[in-house]
């Protein structure tokens, strides 16, 4: 029994969501409601002592953080394969997969933007700014990186979904929502077409699950 604990427009429970449906699997959905601090509840903190979604419960057993909740279910699941066997394939797997969600989802986190907001006072205006600012510096650095390993714009890496595409998707979708110009990023957007062109992305997607506003 596998049972997710996440909110819609998470995109770390968005990664989640495309790694279980590329694998097929089924899962109990429980949403967490951010909004109206939910996840700040004595219930949810026995699931999760961080209190961030999401959360995976399986056979009884709790894995939080997206990342490691994908190499757990790589390792537990391990068909489709969401790496490469390739030595050289897998490093570019994996520092996309790092560079998103490292270095430019933790900038445009909810919680990030919430303390711009609360704490320092900022104006919706700035904190947008600075969002699309972060998420833009992060999507050249992975055209670049893309570019490299000669992406066929199809997938980030090779001719089969992987961690760097379950990664990307979600801060695309994020950077939809804060007005990012992806005209500028044609590869991305390319990749992107591609992999929402797909059944498991698509039944991944924020709108498509039963928490969606």
């Amino acid at each position: 029994m596998l049972r997710l604990y996440g909110y819609f427009r998470s995109g770390t429970s968005h990664r989640v969501r495309i790694a279980l449906a590329l694998k097929g699997l089924s899962y109990d959905y429980i949403p967490v409601d951010l909004l109206h601090d939910q996840h700040l509840a004595a219930d949810f903190y026995r699931v999760n002592p961080q209190q961030l979604v999401p959360a995976l419960e399986h056979d009884g057993r709790v894995y939080t953080q997206s990342m490691t909740i994908i190499d757990y279910l790589e390792e537990a699941f391990p068909h489709p394969a969401l790496y490469p066997t390739d030595p050289l394939a897998r490093s570019h797997v994996k520092a996309c997969a790092q560079l998103i969600a490292c270095d430019i989802h933790p900038l445009n986190n909810r919680r990030v933007l919430m303390y711009l907001r609360k704490e320092l006072k900022q104006l919706e205006e700035s904190v947008e700014i600075w969002t699309r600012h972060w998420i833009t510096e992060g999507f050249r650095a992975l055209t670049e990186l893309l570019l490299r390993a000669e992406s066929n714009g199809q997938f980030c890496i090779g001719d089969s979904p992987s961690v760097a595409d379950i990664c990307l998707i979600p801060q695309v979708e994020s950077a939809r929502r804060f007005g990012v110009d992806l005209q500028a990023f044609p590869l991305i957007q390319a990749i992107d077409a591609h992999c929402r062109s797909i059944e498991a992305f698509a039944l991944a997607a924020p709108s498509r699950q039963i928490d969606a506003r």
